[in-house]
């Protein structure tokens, strides 16, 4: 979720759903050790629970940049072992280090030595021509033994050689079963599973097998999703719609103008708030135009909303005009 899950991204996820845990993007140790700490690790109180995604594969680098994740207030520090990109393989680290399962153990007891917050792992089951059955079960057995306690994983291999990034999450087939089997055989870990999960009423079938669900690609381009989750998965409060969250969300947004920050930067995370309603176009088409322009701020979102709950009133009312309901029609 790199370039996706910023911090802005977060905020608005948090205005849909108090309970579920939230994640950063990927954030390399050189960079959070060397770069602009600030920008990379700052985020806002809303966001609790929340959990720093690392990238690196030197035990002593990690460990320094957990110590600061976890100064900055985060509430789990993830080792990313899964992401397949060129830049990531060329650093070692990412999905490249399924092939090191005891590199992984060493860097996660570094970790877990560094700082009192829980230290995770984001794999995938295997990489190329590994075996599965083998691959990650021996990661999983190894970082056991340094002491995590929880394995989020791809359920998919990653074709390091011939896929691109964007391929590696559709094309390799997904072993569902491989990663229940993990949870039946290790009960004494907690297990979340990601990968292709698109609905909450797929979470919901998976929870049956495993301890917890990560969405990725389906909470960000269908956020509204989100606003289901506490009630349905955590039996918690009632569904948040994505007039409340944006209502929500305003402060935050307004705050952020007064900093500097661009409309554009934030209002890019909301475009799929209302796929699939009526309006949904307008409301895009608008946050997208309207939203980059020099000096643009709340009235951009307040026109977009409007036009959206036009469109709603209308359908409510069951009065759509031709040009409404092609509208309608290609809602996205």
């Amino acid at each position: 979720m790199m370039d996706w899950t910023d911090r802005h991204c977060r905020v608005l996820h948090r205005m849909l759903t108090r309970r579920s845990l939230l994640y950063t993007e990927m954030v390399t140790t050189g960079a959070v050790l060397h770069g602009d700490r600030a920008r990379l690790l700052g985020f806002s109180g809303a966001e609790h629970p929340v959990a720093l995604q690392l990238g690196g594969s030197d035990p002593a680098d990690l460990a320094a940049a957990a110590r600061l994740g976890e100064a900055e207030g985060y509430d789990e520090i993830n080792l990313n072992v899964g992401c397949p990109s060129d830049r990531v393989q060329s650093g070692r680290f990412g999905a490249c280090l399924m092939r090191e399962p005891e590199l992984v153990a060493e860097c996660m007891a570094a970790m877990g030595a560094a700082v009192k917050v829980p230290v995770t792992v984001k794999c995938r089951i295997g990489v190329d021509d590994q075996d599965p059955e083998e691959s990650l079960f021996r990661l999983v057995e190894l970082s056991a033994q340094a002491g995590v306690q929880l394995f989020v994983v791809h359920a998919r291999k990653a074709l390091l050689k011939g896929l691109s990034p964007k391929e590696n999450r559709d094309v390799p087939p997904l072993n569902y079963p491989l990663v229940w089997r993990l949870k039946r055989e290790r009960p004494d870990l907690t297990i979340v599973i990601n990968g292709g999960i698109g609905s909450l009423e797929m979470a919901i079938e998976h929870l049956e097998h495993v301890d917890g669900v990560m969405l990725g690609r389906a909470a960000y381009h269908t956020p509204a999703i989100l606003g289901q989750a506490d009630a349905r998965i955590f039996g918690e409060g009632g569904t948040v719609s994505p007039f409340a969250a944006v209502e929500a969300y305003r402060d935050y947004v307004a705050s952020e103008l007064a900093r500097g920050t661009h409309l554009a930067a934030m209002t890019r995370h909301m475009l799929g708030l209302f796929h699939g309603a009526p309006g949904a176009r307008s409301w895009r088409r608008i946050l997208t135009v309207e939203g980059v322009k020099a000096g643009a701020g709340l009235e951009v979102i307040d026109r977009a909303l409007a036009a959206v709950s036009g469109f709603e009133a209308k359908g409510v009312a069951g009065g759509l005009e031709a040009g409404e309901a092609a509208e309608v029609a290609h809602a996205q």
